[in-house]
Parts: structure tokens; sequence; C-alpha cells
């Protein structure tokens, strides 16, 4: 007599914390987009091998096991975006404190001693080539849009909110609603919080 196979109990499918955090219903599809703008955000000056997917992945993956609980009346994107900042303070701790010397000796200068070792994270010219064309591209998707248009030229320069309205001397019902067109067309446009 044959013995029966039983199917296999494990599964080896790889799901990314992003979809379980989206399957478990801990973030919604619009809040994973803004966590995907905010991880970006800090991922900026770190170095090449840490991006900002993995910031944001690295920030679910606690979440999810649990080492990191958010406080009662707190958002999921406030967390979260607290999460990755304090990541990306704890990768640059790692940084200093590798790149300091170990004992400060008394022959070598003072100077010379304290001065922390300098590190150029600068893309190259490939990276800034695609960032460029991304940038084009998101500027052509919104140019028969003038109210995006200001926000996003104010968002180039690094203003806030407050500041592209008052510079476009825009109410903050026309400022959200201009937000929200964006982020339809975007989203329209492709940018999904689905992995391609």
């Amino acid at each position: 007599m044959r013995m029966r196979r039983f199917p296999t109990l494990v599964d080896t499918r790889v799901i990314r914390p992003s979809e379980a955090a989206l399957s478990l219903g801990l973030v919604t599809e619009l809040e994973l987009l803004r966590l995907k703008a905010i991880a970006r955000w800090y991922a900026r000056g770190l170095p090449p091998d840490l991006s900002w997917e993995d910031l944001l992945q690295e920030a679910l993956t606690r979440v999810l096991v649990g080492s990191r609980r958010a406080a009662v009346g707190v958002t999921a994107v406030a967390f979260l975006a607290g999460v990755m900042r304090s990541l990306r303070s704890e990768h640059w701790r790692r940084i200093e404190k590798g790149a300091r010397p170990r004992r400060a000796t008394a022959d070598r200068p003072r100077a010379e001693r304290a001065s922390p070792e300098v590190i150029d994270w600068a893309s190259g010219p490939e990276r800034a080539l695609l960032a460029q064309d991304e940038l084009n591209a998101i500027r052509r998707l919104f140019a028969k849009d003038p109210a995006a248009s200001i926000i996003l030229s104010g968002l180039e320069r690094g203003l806030t909110a407050v500041q592209i309205r008052l510079a476009a001397a825009m109410t903050e019902t026309e400022y959200a609603s201009a937000r929200k067109r964006m982020r339809r067309l975007l989203l329209r446009e492709g940018l999904t919080c689905t992995p391609r």
C-alpha cells in the first residue's frame, strides 16, 4: 500500500512588508503612497547602498514584528515616518561611530583629532540623469494644471505648504484640491503601491 503525499504546509512565496501591511489593513494604499514619498525624502543623502525602499520596508518590518508600537492617537503615517527618521539617524550614528578614531593620541594635533571624516554620497551621472528625466515627466504630467505646476515648483525649491500657498495666493481649499488632483493623476499614471 502506497502512502498518500501530504500537501506542502509551507508557503514559499516572499511577501514584502508593504504588501503585508496593506493586507493586514495597517495602512491604506494612499497612506503607503505618502510613506513612499516620506521615505524618499529621508533617504536623500544616505549612501547608495541604502535606498528609500529599504527604509520603508525596515520600518514596516519593525511594526509587523512588534519591535515598534504606535502610541494611541498617532496616525500610521506619522508613526511610520518617525520610525524611518529614527532608522536614518541610527544609520548615521553607526557611520559616525565607525569614522571616528578609536582613541585620541597626544602626539596628534587637536584640530586633526576633532575633524570628522567627510563622506561624499553624491549620486553618479546616470542617477542624476534618470532623476532629471523623472522630474521632467512629472512636470509634463501637470503642465495643463497651473495650481499643480505652482505647487511642484514650490516643492522643488523646498518650500513648505504654507509658503507655497502664500506665494501663490491660494486658499487652503484650493491648495488641498490641487494636491488631491495631483495624487489621483499620479495613481492613474501608474504610481501605485504594488511592486512592478
